[in-house]
């Protein structure tokens, strides 16, 4: 850190302050132009305003990585608390960003592995298979021959998070003093956000989590989780068997290896019931870019691999309490019961309970037209995942648990899978038996 004069700068927070004033600069410039304008000339510019201060924002946020695209991807699923245009362009945070150069790498992995990298490793690959907001990945091969992937750090993460904290607070200060639209618990927000991001950046925690989610689904042939090698593993960097896989969504690749995509579903499904229903442990970030299949031509059976433990979530026995009741409600269409479990979790503001009755009230009289939770398809439940979003944005005081979003968004992303790679599976179905186990269980 001490000979990379850009670390120093991130870690004293002085990089974060530029980037954000230069955005906050660039953006207010666009403002004036806009006023010093007139007529047509103005409507239009204004009218181009809000999408421009967004992509400079998300664009900002991207390049910062670290704390700050984690916060704008936290940010995406809040529809409770941001309009929908900001929830969209924050969702960008997603994709792929700019990996560094291994140079810059170099001597954070040699420091935590404690040797020099030509003697840990007999091959390791200077461009990255992947990179995301808080690390990027390396193949690499073990001195006996065994090929590996390795997740590193980006070198500044850990000690820049104070100061990128202490910004974001104050950021955050700002914002809540001068908004006079829909507040929200947003402390309790920032110090879930702040939380999950201590548990991402370390490295050894995913590894538990990955190794207990391997033997949970351990029974099942048809699912993969990545081996850990301890010996080269840290709180900052991971390595894990490599597995030469193809991505889930590429129709091409699956033909060639002959993986039914009816069969992967199932796999998938199969797997997310048990971990949400029955383990309580689930892998919760199930975008395409962590999920693939093994390329095994041949293979009598499709075999999906599950990568990136990093965002990951327990739901804890009163949270799962509260689920089981709440489902169970949904089933009775017992209005006043889901109501209470809402009050129970904190969900409503003070003063805000008729109006969030009503909401209820109505997306359950949804569901009974359509036959009742049990008996919508992948693509009604969708739908009523937009729904559930509009109640979300528009019912003033009504406000999620964080885990509780995360485990909305997580079946979310597997319902849209499903749709995605056979409209005619049903996921509901494949999921009711975990379902109806976690049902009946006694606390």
């Amino acid at each position: 850190m001490s000979r990379k004069p850009r670390f120093v700068l991130r870690a004293l927070g002085i990089e974060q302050i530029l980037r954000l004033s230069a955005c906050a600069l660039a953006c207010s410039a666009d403002w004036a132009v806009s006023e010093l304008l007139s007529g047509l000339g103005r409507r239009q510019r204004r009218a181009g305003l809000q999408p421009r201060v967004l992509a400079r924002a998300v664009a900002t946020l991207g390049a910062l990585k670290g704390a700050f695209a984690k916060a704008g991807q936290f940010a995406a699923i809040r529809f409770d608390v941001l309009p929908p245009p900001v929830t969209r362009a924050l969702g960008a945070l997603h994709d792929r960003v700019v990996p560094l150069p291994l140079s810059q790498l170099r001597g954070m992995i040699e420091d935590e592995l404690g040797a020099p990298l030509e003697s840990l490793f007999s091959e390791f690959d200077a461009e990255p298979i992947g990179a995301a907001s808080v690390a990027q990945v390396h193949r690499a091969r073990l001195a006996n021959g065994e090929d590996v992937a390795v997740k590193v750090q980006y070198p500044w993460l850990t000690a820049s998070l104070p100061a990128d904290l202490a910004l974001m607070r104050g950021l955050l200060a700002f914002w809540t003093r001068r908004s006079d639209g829909r507040r929200g618990d947003r402390r309790r927000f920032f110090e879930e956000f702040a939380s999950s991001l201590r548990e991402e950046l370390d490295f050894e925690r995913e590894a538990r989590v990955a190794e207990e989610i391997a033997a949970n689904l351990a029974d099942d042939p048809q699912i993969a989780v990545p081996r850990v090698f301890p010996s080269h593993s840290t709180r900052r960097v991971l390595t894990m068997s490599y597995h030469s896989a193809v991505r889930i969504t590429d129709a091409r690749a699956l033909a060639r290896i002959g993986a039914s995509p009816r069969e992967v579903l199932e796999v998938v499904a199969r797997a997310y019931a048990k971990q949400v229903f029955a383990d309580g442990l689930f892998h919760a970030d199930p975008h395409p870019g962590n999920l693939f299949v093994l390329d095994e031509p041949g293979a009598r059976k499709p075999r999906v691999l599950f990568v990136d433990f990093g965002l990951s979530r327990r739901l804890e026995p009163a949270l799962r309490r509260e689920l089981r009741l709440g489902i169970h409600a949904l089933l009775q269409q017992d209005l006043e019961a889901f109501i209470a479990g809402m009050d129970r979790m904190g969900m409503i503001a003070p003063g805000a309970r008729p109006a969030v009755r009503r909401a209820v009230s109505d997306m359950l009289e949804r569901i009974r037209a359509r036959g009742g939770p049990l008996a919508m398809g992948g693509s009604q439940v969708l739908s009523l995942k937009d729904q559930a979003k509009s109640l979300l944005q528009h019912t003033e005081g009504l406000q999620l648990p964080n885990d509780l979003l995360l485990y909305a968004k997580t079946l979310a992303y597997v319902f849209a899978l499903g749709a995605e790679l056979d409209p005619k599976v049903d996921v509901i179905q494949l999921s009711l038996p975990h379902l109806l186990r976690f049902l009946g269980e006694r606390d």
